[in-house]
């Protein structure tokens, strides 16, 4: 449109902003300011040259924000600078927002539009937008005529400060993005600050990972101010503007204190690039330096675009790059941990797997960033010379190491981003042992305490040596974000300045998130309660999911004795914490504190002391003092800062009231625990190490490990008051220590462990280490998982309560190849396999090697560097998928992980196990007589005798004893009812489960179980209440927390009449629990193929027993799964108008939910889909039940759903991380059809949620509604870009004009049935339907099939497949084909395109087998086949395979007959029952074939011929135990055959 004339009389009075210029390429082309909207059109009409067209390009968000202001401001800044002249056109394109719009077909669509607009070459072009507009409408004008002016107006701080600086425009293509475009210079860059005012907090990131990037390269002071001013800067953005006036910040007079914060740092960041951009237009050398972060950083933004944001990209790849120059030595430690610790503190992620990341992506998609990939796009990176990759290299912060990037070479940069490092062994020294001096970071508990106290005291201290980790890096933040403190960094980031509050602290605002840093959680929870607060106010600490474990309870406990408000919010002894503050601080006086578990609990309540409102009088009780060196060194420390402890007695301690005084300067001595890693280096290869700032005056218990250690197993030591020297043995002689106490220096244990794996000799090859049990409950179970990964080299350990021993073994007896070291994000494990890697001969992948960044970040660098050990990057295997390939691949080896069965007495646990056992190959283990062999005695008489605890303590002793020593695998293991009871119990259960082990809990009809209970007097009634309904409820909960599996028995779901008495119903349900055991163990999935059309059936009744037990075979002929639609059940009547406020009404429902599951189960062979569909989404369940929703939904995973459909939302994540062996079908319906568009020019939003489906779902679904047919079509052509196998898409169109979708879509379609009440949705047609349209479409081509054989005329197989080809809408036919042979015409036949396979009857079984390529193992058994299989392969050559199915009827026969005369569990299992054969034809094998498939083992035969009876014996008894003939029919009896064939 044009605009129109316009004069200076009608034209409202300019609002011309006052602005600053920025210099570039010789223009002062860069301007800066607030409101400059009538500013940009005047300087364009003013000062540029005139135009005749003007095109303004922006997207439809910014459009509904700013496109009417620009248009009113076109005509009157025109009026004002030409009045009475006509004005130009001034012509709007607005496209969709994103990154999908910076594309080449986007870019050709814009320029046709132009072309149709007759635009010319005096067009000027606007570029109103981000990056993706900047980027995209800058290569339009640098090609449209070959090229034409054009402005850009940035919108994004990101774009401000990075893509519309410098003139590189570009558009995105598959291999990369930005690959094809031009060099374009802007004629002007307005950068309005005053749009920044509805800027979200995520784009203010993404906008300060580019501010703070050109900051680390070029400007030191600009570093320190964006550091120490993150809360400045992001109030200055987020909400500087929005309480100011609507033209604050028009003059420099107007702007406020944010506003000009604001145009600091924006102007600031500018100016660089704009220089840099000066001195090298092309990006020939110095312009590469604002590419810092950007090789990496692309690399990732690549392959997690676009639910991951440019900027969060570049963050991460600044810390890797910075990490990269750490790693060739010209960074250090302190660089990279100010540059990580300044990009979190603008909220930006700095790890490829840092919790924001995994938060956007999810799981699934975060494992596609592995580091082949990732250098395979560094690749094309057009930094690049060749091959060789360059990256920028930072010499210090604000400078790099060149003026242009620096060539890395890839090993060193796939080191980097690798998630594991694979350490080799060092090669042995034939000359004089190497000598190193190594020194250690700052002591991690050290540095803790300094932080706290300088925080508390009055004065400045300068902190040196400080440890630069993730711990200290936590315990800065919180004290910060509780403002009784200041921070500021001198020396290059060498010394942090302190100014201490005093003591005086506020509530931080939010959360303190302390991850998995267990010393800052112990000191945090008593130093929040000396927070001033109004009473009522609060403050919540919490953690990672290893910090929630971790335990906390004997310091609440203290504390709240003491008068301070706590409460657990999730798990009792554990974070989160939410401290109440009742205005009083935080009492003292006299305090008592169990001191067995942590010695921080001790220090925490002593460092925080002084402060209290009344002296503390510290008594520690509970038994021994755990690590006494520790509470020690706080006193010291505590006095050092000038308060004096007064030790009253061994575990007393008076803290008098007052105030710390800090010291001038405070220098954290090195860590010691760190310190026993190069020591034992130098122990463990035969040579020297120093560590020249720990000795025996060190306030660190661990400084005793080489005296204590090392010298016993044979190492030289010299140890001053301030140093360490370390001479180990030649390498392979060190010598076992016997036993060894380290309760003085428990964090060294680790080391230790690894020294004595290789010391075989002395004290019997034995290292006992005792005083230890505190390392059960660190970042990890660290006995525990010292034992579990030692064992994969070979060493074996023993797992004591305080303590581990380890077998040393000579170093060649050690794995050969690389042991896969699972750290379990514990840093001291990294470091300490680490050490024993250099000396193992095929070394160790060390799995995480980021841990280590806890205490020691540079650990690698130093291991390669200064000790000489060859690492590389890992790409270490996903551990659960590698456990899924196995499970799909060879079930046997899922099977060595045993199974438990827990649940009620009377449920059926026995009878169940040992079925259950027999068919899936397992030893059984009843538990309770497993105690009773043990013991001696039966469970009544240890009762009656010694009453249940010593029973509880047998129980528990057996199953800790069962579970990780004698039948840890291979079993399945049977519980009593009571074992959920005992604590220890429940926590070796859950343990247990963490290990991806199935445990099963049986789910009863009490009324069952009442009855049977009443018969079985065999075990002691229960032992609190004679009422067993009090019992279940009381343990219902506990069976809950320990089980991952539930299976529900009750015989009365199968009976329609409400009776339990069915007489196969126990037959029934031991074939399901078999079923579900082969799911829980990965032998049987039971999943779709989705390599072709699959359909799933909604099921819409409120009780599926409207559909049994006859209509459900009927309702799912031709469909491969059901849906049970859990919502629609809220329709039954007991549920229609629920309150599941009620606790016991949402118990009510998913016992329900659970049982209509079930009934499934019991009437269908087929897996079902478990849906929860809520209102929005089209589904009846309510909006605001999330937390029924998820719990029906994680319940179904315990049911052993094969699929589980969860709409894409918060909790999406939640269910897929703890999926199991279910499927998630993660779904998005628009109900309207306005959001979910296919089209190529408007599918963003379908490509986000797709995204978003994809990073929580295994399956994406997305369902729309279609308007028209064009609809259907664009559905089509999105499932064609993004469907396959392996990344399977269920995408269609609701309602009456999107049935052809359904027909179309590629998997899983949702179908209905004649049959049922009502669709599940609109539009929802049936497999009959589609199967008739794919046929009419050619995507189902017609088929012929026959029956093989003579005679067969009067054969009504005909007559029976046509009629179930025809029910479910299949065009093919069956038909007869008599011959007296196997002649050319059944050759043919065979062999011709539209064969669809062949049923073959006598006498043709054999004589057909030399036409087939491949006989199943059934048909090679029975040695005839009845079946002919054509297979097509994708090349399109054919397979045909003979099978011989007679044995499966014969197997449906007999399982059939179990379930009909089976009641109460009277006849045996197959495997333990005996059978007769009549008979040795044809049906003869196949029915021996069955036979043995069942399981049956001990088979007599009979026949009129003898001899035909014992030539089929012979030939089958390898098959059985016992395969006998008989001559008499009576000779048959004393086998007793239960089953008669």
């Amino acid at each position: 449109m044009a605009a129109s004339t316009s004069n200076t009389d009608t034209a409202r009075p300019l609002k011309l902003a006052e602005v600053e210029r920025i210099e570039i390429l010789g223009t002062e082309s860069i301007v800066c300011g607030f409101h400059l909207v009538d500013y940009i059109w005047t300087d364009i009409f003013t000062t540029l040259a005139p135009a005749s067209t003007y095109v303004l390009i922006t997207d439809t968000n910014l459009a509904k924000i700013y496109l009417q202001k620009y248009q009113e401001a076109f005509q009157v800044a025109w009026a004002h600078s030409r009045p009475g002249k006509a004005a130009p056109r001034l012509l709007v394109h607005v496209l969709p927002p994103g990154e999908t719009s910076k594309s080449r077909a986007t870019k050709s669509a814009i320029e046709d539009w132009m072309l149709g607009e007759k635009c010319t070459r005096d067009t000027m072009v606007l570029a109103l937008g981000g990056g993706v507009i900047g980027d995209l409408v800058g290569y339009v004008a640098a090609t449209f005529m070959r090229g034409v002016p054009f402005v850009q107006i940035p919108t994004s701080l990101l774009a401000m400060v990075d893509s519309s600086i410098g003139g590189k425009t570009a558009v995105d293509t598959p291999a990369g993005k930005n690959l094809i475009g031009a060099f374009w210079q802007p004629k002007r860059i307005f950068m309005d600050m005053a749009v920044l005012s509805t800027l979200p907090a995520r784009e203010f990131s993404n906008g300060m990972a580019e501010v703070v990037k050109t900051a680390a390269i070029w400007t030191p002071e600009e570093f320190d101010v964006l550091e120490a001013s993150a809360d400045e800067v992001r109030a200055a953005v987020l909400e500087g503007q929005r309480a100011q006036a609507d033209d604050a910040g028009l003059t420099v007079a107007s702007r406020s204190a944010a506003q000009k914060m604001l145009l600091r740092v924006i102007a600031a960041s500018a100016r660089v690039k704009a220089y840099v951009v000066t001195h090298d237009e092309r990006e020939s050398g110095m312009r590469g330096l604002l590419n810092f972060g950007h090789t990496i950083g692309h690399a990732i933004e690549a392959i997690l675009s676009p639910q991951v944001l440019h900027g969060e990209c570049v963050a991460i790849g600044c810390v890797l790059e910075a990490e990269v120059a750490r790693r060739m030595g010209h960074l250090g430690e302190v660089g990279v941990a100010r540059l990580a610790r300044c990009m979190r503190a603008y909220g930006l992620p700095t790890a490829i797997d840092d919790p924001i990341v995994r938060g956007l992506v999810g799981d699934r998609r975060l494992a596609e960033v592995r580091p082949q990939r990732l250098m395979d796009v560094m690749g094309l990176d057009k930094k690049n010379v060749g091959a060789q990759k360059r990256i920028v290299v930072l010499k210090r912060l604000g400078q790099t190491l060149e003026m242009k990037p620096t060539n890395v070479a890839d090993a060193l940069i796939e080191e980097v981003i690798s998630a594991g490092v694979l350490v080799q062994p060092v090669p042995a020294d034939g000359a004089q042992p190497r000598s190193v001096v190594v020194v250690p970071p700052g002591s991690k508990s050290i540095s803790n305490r300094a932080l706290q106290l300088a925080a508390l005291g009055v004065g400045e201290c300068r902190i040196k040596n400080l440890l630069h980790s993730d711990d200290t890096q936590v315990m800065l933040v919180a004290l910060q974000a509780m403002g009784g403190c200041s921070f500021s960094w001198e020396d290059d980031g060498d010394t942090l300045v302190v100014v201490g509050g005093g003591g005086r602290l506020r509530t931080p605002g939010h959360e303190l998130f302390l991850g998995n840093a267990g010393t800052a959680a112990r000191f945090l929870t008593t130093t929040v309660n000396l927070i001033d607060a109004a009473a009522g106010e609060a403050t919540v600490l919490t953690g990672n999911a290893r910090m929630k474990q971790r335990p906390t309870g004997p310091l609440v406990d203290a504390l709240r004795a003491n008068g301070c408000s706590i409460e657990y919010c999730e798990r009792e002894g554990s974070l989160p914490l939410r401290v109440t503050h009742a205005g009083k601080g935080f009492p003292g006086g006299r305090i008592q504190l169990a001191a067995s578990v942590s010695s921080q609990y001790v220090s925490s309540i002593l460092l925080c002391a002084p402060y209290a409102q009344e002296p503390v009088h510290l008594e520690l009780v509970g038994g021994k003092v755990i690590s006494q060196p520790y509470i020690d060194m706080t006193v010291a420390m505590m006095a050092q800062f000038g308060c004096r402890v007064q030790r009253l007695a061994e575990n007393e301690y008076l803290i008098p009231r007052g105030a710390y005084t800090n010291p001038a300067e405070y220098v954290v001595e090195s860590d010691a625990s760190s310190a026993t890693y190069p020591l034992a280096f130098a122990a463990i290869t035969g040579s020297e190490c120093t560590v020249p700032n720990i000795g025996s005056a060190s306030l660190q218990g661990d400084a005793r490990f080489a005296v204590d250690v090392l010298r016993p197993m044979g190492c030289t030591v010299e140890q001053t008051t301030t140093s360490t020297t370390v001479r180990g043995p030649p390498r392979g002689t060190l010598r076992a220590l016997g036993d060894i106490d380290m309760e003085p220096m428990t964090d060294a244990f680790l080391t230790a462990a690894v020294l004595a794996a290789v010391a075989p000799t002395g004290n019997d090859g034995v290292t006992r280490i005792r005083g230890i049990a505190n390392q059960h409950v660190k970042e990890c179970d660290r006995i525990e998982a010292m034992c579990d990964q030692l064992a994969k080299f070979g060493v074996r350990t023993e797992n004591h309560a305080d303590g581990i021993d380890v077998y040393g073994r000579p170093l060649g007896e050690l794995a050969a190849t690389a042991p896969s070291v699972h750290c379990y994000d514990d840093h001291r494990v990294a470091m300490s396999f680490s050490i024993l890697a250099c000396a193992a001969p095929g070394g160790a992948e060390i799995r995480e090697r980021r841990c280590v960044g806890k205490t020691w970040p540079q650990w690698w660098d130093v291991l390669a560097r200064d000790l000489g050990a060859p690492i590389a990057g890992a790409d270490p295997k996903d551990e659960k998928k590698e456990k899924e390939t196995a499970d799909e691949t060879t079930p046997a080896a899922t099977a060595q992980k045993s199974v438990v069965v827990i649940g009620m007495r009377g449920v059926g646990k026995t009878s169940l196990g040992r079925v259950a056992a027999r068919a899936l190959g397992l030893e059984f283990v009843d538990l309770d007589e497993h105690l009773e062999a043990d013991v001696g005695k039966s469970i009544p008489e240890i009762v009656n005798g010694s009453g249940w605890a010593a029973f509880r303590q047998h129980e528990s002793r057996l199953l800790a004893q069962v579970l990780t020593q004698t039948h840890a695998t291979g079993t399945l293991v049977v519980c009593g009812g009571g074992v959920v009871e005992e604590e220890a119990n429940r926590t070796v259960l859950k343990r247990y489960m963490a290990s991806g082990a199935p445990v099963v809990c049986l789910m009863p009809n009490m009324q069952h179980v009442a009855a049977y209970l009443n018969r079985d007097k065999t075990r002691p009634a229960y032992a609190i209440t004679s009422d067993i309904n009090d019992v279940y409820a009381r343990r219902l909960p506990l069976y809950a927390e320990c089980c991952n599996y539930e299976y529900l028995v009750d015989k009365a779901l199968l009976s329609m009449t409400d009776e339990d008495d069915h007489p196969g119903a126990w037959a029934v349900i031991e074939r399901d629990f078999v079923r579900l055991l082969r799911f829980a163990t990965g032998r049987d999935f039971n999943r779709v193929d989705l390599a072709h059309a699959s359909y799933f059936v909604s099921l819409t009744a409120p009780d599926v027993r409207e559909y049994l037990p006859t209509r459900l075979g009927r309702v799912t002929a031709g469909a491969h799964a059901i849906e049970l639609r859990a919502d629609l059940l809220l329709n039954a009547p007991d549920f229609a108008d629920a309150d599941f406020s009620d606790k016991g009404v949402e118990d009510a429902f998913v016992h329900y939910a659970h049982r209509q599951f079930t009934m499934l189960r019991h009437f269908s062979p087929l897996p079902v889909v478990f849906t929860v569909r809520t209102a929005p989404q089209g589904g009846v369940f309510p909006a605001d039940a999330d937390a029924l929703r998820l719990r029906l939904l994680r319940s179904a995973v315990q049911w052993g759903a094969e699929y589980v459909d969860v709409e894409v939302d918060n909790a999406a994540a939640a269910l897929y991380a703890a999926r199991r062996n279910s499927l998630v079908i993660a779904s998005y319906h628009d109900t309207t059809g306005t959001k979910l568009r296919w089209g190529a020019a408007e599918c963003e939003f379908a490509a986000e949620m797709l995204a978003r489906a994809r990073s929580c779902g295994d399956i994406a679904k997305l369902i729309s509604v279609a308007s028209s047919w064009q609809d259907n079509l664009d559905c089509q052509q999105f499932v064609q870009r993004n469907h396959s196998v392996a990344a399977p898409l269920i995408a269609l169109n609701m309602g009456y004009a999107g049935q052809l979708s359904r027909v179309l879509c590629p998997c899983l379609t949702p179908v209905t049935h004649p049959l049922l009440t009502a669709a599940a949705a609109p539009g929802q047609i049936s497999v009959a339907q589609i199967n008739q349209a794919r046929a009419l479409a050619g995507l189902t081509p017609p088929k012929s099939f026959y029956l093989f054989g003579s005679p067969i005329r009067q054969s009504p197989s005909p007559a029976m497949h046509n009629a179930g080809f025809a029910s479910v809408g299949l065009p093919h036919a069956y038909a007869l084909l008599e011959t007296d042979t196997v002649d050319d015409q059944v050759a043919a036949t065979v062999r011709a395109d539209g064969f669809g396979g062949a049923s073959v009857t006598i006498p043709h079984k054999q004589a057909i087998i030399p036409l087939l390529d491949s006989l199943t193992p059934a048909a090679r058994r029975i040695g005839a086949v009845n079946t002919v299989i054509p297979v097509d392969a994708v090349d399109g050559r054919r397979t045909l395979i003979g099978d011989n199915t007679d044995y499966l009827g014969i197997v449906g026969c007999l399982r059939q007959t179990r379930v009909d005369f089976t009641q109460n569990a009277a006849v045996p299992d197959f495997a333990a029952s005996s059978a007769l054969l009549i008979g040795a034809g044809g049906t003869a094998r196949a029915a021996l074939y069955a036979l043995h498939t069942l399981g049956v083992r001990t088979v007599v035969i009979f026949n009129r011929t003898p001899a035909r009876a014992q030539e089929l014996a012979t030939e089958f008894a390898s098959l059985f135990d016992s395969l006998v003939a008989v001559a008499q029919l009576e000779d048959a009896a004393s086998v007793k055959p239960a089953y008669i064939v």
